[in-house]
């Protein structure tokens, strides 16, 4: 990386030239190599003239069973998809990679990027869906770094002393509706702004030389 390609892009040199990309999926089960992959989005960041890290563009697609694949009644009872609703206008499991991957790809050039780092909340269950089906499609150029990810369960219990999504979220100061959790675009736009506001907490923090958790202490 060159050294003006870092000036140019504040990102890449935040982040070891990796750019966060925030991804949730919506799943017919915990298995990722048995259950059905069902929603996905992808949100990416970006950072403003001042400095400050913001919610970038959503990518989502609705994703089709792959053959074979485990629905588990209790996951669809709990997320409330219906896999077979003509109306959620589904497309195979490669075909939704491509929609999605291709911009991420395009968003970690934009930002001098090498590439993307998965950020979720307990992050571990997203990436498994994710890896699992790029291994089934064969897929290639995948954006995603094979194991690393940035976890704001873990970040929010450092900056707030809270690790479920909703109560981090709460003690942010952003909003949470409930009847539209469960959805992959809400929960990831919900889970980059929750991010965003760490990045941007600490940044202020560093810049006046302010150590401690400080939960609640935000104004």
């Amino acid at each position: 990386m060159k050294a003006d390609a870092v000036e140019k892009h504040p990102i890449a040199a935040r982040f070891r030239t990796f750019l966060p990309v925030i991804v949730d999926v919506e799943t017919g089960g915990f298995d990722a190599a048995q259950d059905a992959l069902l929603e996905m989005a992808a949100v990416t960041v970006v950072v403003t003239d001042e400095g400050l890290w913001e919610r970038g563009e959503t990518f989502a697609c609705h994703v089709e069973p792959f053959p074979g694949a485990r629905l588990e009644p209790a996951a669809l009872e709990f997320n409330r998809i219906d896999p077979h609703h003509p109306f959620r206008f589904a497309v195979p499991e490669k075909e939704a990679l491509r929609q999605i991957f291709r911009p991420v790809r395009k968003a970690v050039r934009d930002a001098g990027c090498t590439r993307a780092v998965l950020v979720g909340h307990n992050p571990s269950f997203d990436l498994g869906f994710v890896n699992s089906a790029v291994k089934r499609t064969g897929i290639k150029r995948n954006p995603f770094h094979p194991f690393t990810t940035f976890d704001t369960a873990t970040l929010s219990a450092l900056a707030f002393g809270q690790t479920v999504l909703a109560r981090a979220l709460q003690a942010a100061g952003i909003g949470w509706d409930s009847e539209e959790a469960h959805s992959a675009i809400y929960d990831a736009e919900r889970t980059a702004e929750l991010f965003c506001y760490i990045i941007n907490r600490w940044e202020k923090l560093a810049a006046t030389g302010t150590s401690g958790n400080g939960a609640g202490t935000e104004k």
